[in-house]
């Protein structure tokens, strides 16, 4: 180990510097190691994939709520048409750029690393539920075009996930959390709440 300036060698520095990173919830520093974890090529545990989603997702999460509270502050001060208004979308454009920055950075890697290393359908579906989630998150933000490129990849990604999923048991948790995000998705982002509660009730009567 590099004492000097907190490098990893190897895969096994690598994760435990990811979970030293974690304990501070310096979560940029623990996407960096986990990268490297996956870039190592090997087939990632249920412990190290469950690692990398929590640094993504609460890198991408602080972020997420920040712009839902500027996009709600821009809206209100639009209606009074405030002289700060330029300022705030400037602001909220910068959230943006975080936001896409980071699901680009995990969608790079999940394309390159993780879904061509895995090949177990438990990894195969947590990886591709993840892919969902990440254009998800681009089509809370995204406009027009754009916003219907994700949207269909969202949707893709999603269903590639369930087909896999029926190689799971019904109760298995990662098959439950993709009929969960997918419900979501289909509330949230394509506003058919029918659809929605209709998915998520068939994966509960399933389980049961």
């Amino acid at each position: 180990i590099k004492i000097n300036n907190m490098d990893a060698e190897n895969r096994e520095d690598s994760i435990y510097f990811a979970r030293l990173s974690e304990q501070g919830e310096r979560y940029e520093d623990m996407i960096k190691y986990m990268k490297k974890v996956a870039k190592f090529g090997q087939e990632l545990s249920n412990d190290e994939r469950n690692l990398l989603s929590v640094a993504y997702k609460n890198s991408v999460k602080t972020r997420r709520d920040a712009w839902r509270t500027i996009q709600a502050i821009r809206n209100k001060e639009e209606l009074k048409q405030t002289k700060y208004l330029p300022l705030i979308t400037h602001y909220k454009e910068k959230i943006e750029k975080e936001l896409r920055d980071i699901c680009n950075d995990v969608l790079d890697l999940l394309e390159s690393d993780l879904l061509k290393n895995s090949e177990n359908p438990e990894a195969k579906v947590f990886f591709l539920k993840m892919k969902g989630d990440y254009y998800r998150y681009l089509g809370e933000f995204m406009e027009n075009d754009e916003k219907k490129k994700v949207i269909d990849k969202a949707q893709d990604s999603y269903q590639q996930a369930q087909n896999e999923a029926e190689k799971l048991k019904t109760t298995h948790p990662i098959r439950l959390g993709l009929a969960l995000n997918y419900s979501v998705f289909y509330y949230e982002i394509l506003n058919q709440p029918d659809v929605a509660c209709k998915l998520a009730k068939n994966a509960f009567d399933a389980a049961i």
